[in-house]
């Protein structure tokens, strides 16, 4: 049998997963929708693998990241967890060896990632505020009646952009409606609004950092050409922009998994087992922690949250 290695990315917004070979190359590859149920997305997606996968291939090693990272490692029983940065900046030299600077945008959060000799030196990540994401986009173009997945070609139509206030997502979409009612062209605003993008997180996310090229930009925004041009007049460099941007951080958790040299091998085959996740809270200390509890077919297989050892639970064995 021939040994493989699956990472996946769990978001808010999306869940990305791939398995790659022992020369960290792709071999299969989903993206879907979470829609609040992380582990109803893993499984659909372990179920489209398990239909795709070539029977000679075993899943040596799981590895997860993302916001629901340990939920998901834990009913996968991963022998990695890590945290975004660390996976997307694996994930993008493999590819990109000499990247110096990361741009992702995601669904509702962003980040920028620096690089150094292959070694993360310093990133930031956006606050609770959505403006400059993917969804920030999506809810401005239902206003507009425009698919978001056109926003990118109608951007680059416009002859003269229009300026939206991007310090804020309330903000912007007054002013949207504002340029809507005085007669802007719908082609200026879609490109002001991906203009706008590009500044909020350059002057938020991107404020203070020393930008270098090669210049990466990962997530599901970086499929909005829109975006790519306006990343491209603001820094004046060229902005790269991998066919599987959208799966770095997976590829990264995989290629972390292989490296651990840990096996434990994972069936695909998990769509008749019932995970559970329950919330307690802790009254052994003043701390009164709201620990997680997952179960697998009803046995407690894993727990968090705790932050002192009394509030540690016993896992079943």
């Amino acid at each position: 049998m021939t040994k493989c290695y699956l990472g996946i990315d769990i978001g808010s917004i999306s869940t990305k997963a791939v398995i790659v070979d022992e020369n960290n190359q792709i071999i299969l590859s989903e993206y879907v929708w979470t829609e609040g149920d992380p582990i109803g997305a893993v499984k659909n997606i372990c179920n489209t693998f398990k239909e795709k996968l070539p029977n000679d291939m075993v899943i040596d090693a799981v590895g997860t990241t993302g916001s629901a990272r340990k939920l998901i490692g834990a009913i996968t029983n991963s022998v990695v967890i890590k945290n975004e940065i660390t996976a997307h900046a694996i994930g993008t030299t493999s590819i990109y060896p000499n990247a110096r600077t990361i741009f992702e945008i995601g669904g509702q959060d962003s980040k920028i990632i620096l690089l150094e000799n292959g070694v993360v030196v310093d990133y930031a990540m956006n606050s609770l505020c959505a403006a400059g994401t993917g969804s920030f986009l999506k809810s401005q173009s239902q206003r507009l009646g425009i698919e978001v997945e056109k926003f990118g070609e109608i951007a680059l139509t416009s002859k003269n952009p229009a300026n939206i206030a991007a310090r804020c997502t309330v903000f912007a979409e007054s002013d949207l409606v504002h340029k809507l009612q005085v007669g802007y062209k719908k082609e200026d605003i879609v490109a002001g609004l991906c203009k706008a993008v590009v500044t909020n997180y350059l002057n938020n996310i991107g404020k203070g950092k020393k930008i270098l090229a090669p210049i990466i930009f990962q997530g599901g925004v970086s499929k909005n050409t829109g975006v790519i041009d306006a990343f491209k007049k603001a820094t004046g460099e060229e902005i790269l922009v991998d066919k599987n941007s959208h799966l770095m951080g997976a590829l990264g958790i995989a290629i972390l998994a292989k490296k651990s040299g840990l096996s434990k091998p994972f069936a695909l085959d998990i769509n008749n087992i019932k995970f559970e996740t329950r919330e307690k809270e802790c009254e052994k200390c003043s701390n009164r922690c709201e620990v997680i509890l997952v179960y697998k077919d009803g046995k407690l297989i894993d727990s968090w949250g705790n932050r002192c050892d009394r509030g540690a639970v016993k896992i079943d064995e």
